[in-house]
């Protein structure tokens, strides 16, 4: 994705990659403990640029730091052709309202005619795995120094989505909340446990939705 940053996202140092690789490791990790799943054991970055199908062959893509992404025209339409085919997208590590805004600026070209709306407290996604009936804002690590769990003006986690004409959640969005933050320093003894399995448990049930819807 073309996050801000190093203008050649793939030599890393971009906003994509702060909780790179630990994050994609340990979710994959309690993904292969606490699930049949047989996930591999490294991260695979997707490049949207590449010109053949490889994007295809996954059914769920993850992205962090989404307030700065920038979507170019292609990135785009292969995007919403992977999601449209029936493939899920992720998003998380973005707060406040100016980060949501750039969010949605790219987010309108994929969908224009498809609106983002509050995921509601019986969709699936919240029970497939874990039910998710008690839900609270999980936040990065700056938790840790400031013991504000929210930032910005991002003050109250929000967990909103994009619907196909069948009522198929296709994108996502866990908006004011680092799930990434919390997967990435899941064995730091100084990181609050409870909001790490909060994380996980999220991170499971919407894997687990996007290979069975």
């Amino acid at each position: 994705f073309g996050f801000r940053g190093n203008p050649d996202w793939k030599h890393g140092n971009a906003n994509w990659t702060i909780d790179y690789p630990a994050s994609d490791r340990h979710l994959s990790e309690e993904v292969r403990r606490l699930t049949r799943v047989a996930a591999r054991s490294v991260e695979q970055p997707i490049d949207l640029d590449d010109d053949g199908d490889d994007v295809f062959n996954y059914p769920f893509l993850y992205a962090v730091e989404v307030g700065f992404w920038n979507l170019t025209d292609s990135q785009v339409t292969k995007f919403r052709e992977f999601l449209t085919r029936g493939g899920f997208f992720m998003c998380d590590d973005f707060h406040g309202t100016a980060e949501w805004e750039v969010f949605m600026q790219t987010m309108r070209k994929v969908f224009p005619d498809r609106e983002v709306v509050d995921i509601p407290e019986s969709d699936q996604i919240f029970r497939i795995v874990y039910p998710m009936d008690v839900k609270y804002q999980v936040p990065g690590a700056q938790y840790l120094r400031s013991g504000r769990t929210y930032e910005q003006d991002g003050y109250s986690a929000v967990w909103r989505g994009i619907y196909d004409d069948r009522g198929r959640l296709m994108v996502a969005i866990c908006h004011n909340m680092d799930l990434g933050d919390a997967w990435e320093y899941a064995d730091a003894p100084y990181y609050p446990a409870e909001m790490t399995t909060l994380a996980y448990h999220y991170g499971i049930n919407y894997l687990i939705y996007s290979m069975t819807h």
